[in-house]
């Protein structure tokens, strides 16, 4: 069966409640959703899905190796986004970069397990 797992933007902008059997959450996410809750109350919730998630071998925690094909993946559209402006690069939005290396180790980690990223981006 295949595995899924959400970016975070689908879970902050459907506020999903109902999670398939063949979810996998990703450390990341949990990462991004728990510097962004509102309260401690959130905090704490998203605390206690990540604490569910890692004793059941659910959650996708990126690995040197993803971290590693990640920097090299951010490299080549860097380049790329230099290539194309003749030399040097326009400056990103402000959180762009951190967004996209959060994005990269999301979509590495879960090609690593065969996951499939649903994304509202």
């Amino acid at each position: 069966m295949p595995s899924y797992t959400f970016d975070t933007s689908v879970i902050i902008s459907r506020k999903v409640s109902d999670i398939p059997d063949n979810f996998l959450f990703s450390a990341v996410v949990l990462l991004e959703l728990i510097a962004s809750a509102k309260d401690e109350s959130e905090r704490k919730r998203y605390e206690s899905l990540a604490r569910d998630y890692s004793k059941d071998g659910s959650l996708i925690v990126p690995t040197f190796d993803d971290w590693l094909l990640a920097s090299r993946i951010l490299h080549w559209l860097s380049k790329d986004r230099k290539r194309k402006a003749g030399g040097k690069a326009p400056p990103l939005k402000l959180g762009a970069s951190q967004r996209m290396a959060f994005d990269a180790l999301i979509a590495v980690s879960a090609r690593r397990l065969k996951a499939t990223v649903i994304t509202d981006n």
